[in-house]
């Protein structure tokens, strides 16, 4: 069982905690993170989503809920480790926090070099993972490879990054 503690629409903590799968009631939010990792080459990593989830087989970053006791850079570190295994060495910032439906999501950038050969996939969420170059990206975009959820996100890279 996972426990989400509970904010309002302006982050700030209920002291309610929320059993995850149970409805939430107007005006609670929970919060959820995004983490782009960006290495030296400008090469994003992307990891794909297991057939059983909802956009299934689609590429996205890492990414998830934050735990009831956890703020919201330790939720990015947990969750980065429980995906694809990796303990990040830099420190990431936020570049954008959103406000949807049910949740807030602060949406992070890391600048780390990850060797694929050191990942251990999270085999229940996530199937794959891959470095792809901005233009990569662009295709993935346009062929409707990536993840509805993220696309909000790579517009905000593109304000912050050099895009080609």
């Amino acid at each position: 069982m996972e426990y989400w503690d509970l904010y309002d629409i302006n982050k700030n903590k209920l002291n309610k905690i929320h059993l995850r799968g149970k409805e939430l009631t107007p005006g609670e939010y929970f919060l959820a993170v995004n983490i782009w990792i960006i290495n030296d080459k400008k090469e994003i990593i992307l990891t794909q989503r297991h057939p059983d989830k909802i956009w299934p087989l689609k590429w996205e970053c890492t990414g998830g809920a934050v735990i009831a006791g956890e703020e919201s850079y330790q939720g990015a570190i947990r969750e980065v480790k429980e995906e694809i295994g990796i303990k990040l060495k830099t420190k990431g910032k936020i570049i954008d926090t959103v406000v949807l439906k049910a949740y807030i999501k602060d949406i992070y950038l890391f600048r780390e070099n990850i060797e694929i050969k050191e990942v251990k996939l999270e085999k229940n969420s996530v199937i794959n993972i891959k470095w792809v170059t901005i233009k990569e990206l662009n295709q993935m975009i346009e062929n409707g490879d990536i993840a509805e959820p993220n696309l909000y996100d790579i517009k905000k890279l593109r304000e912050i990054i050099e895009w080609e």
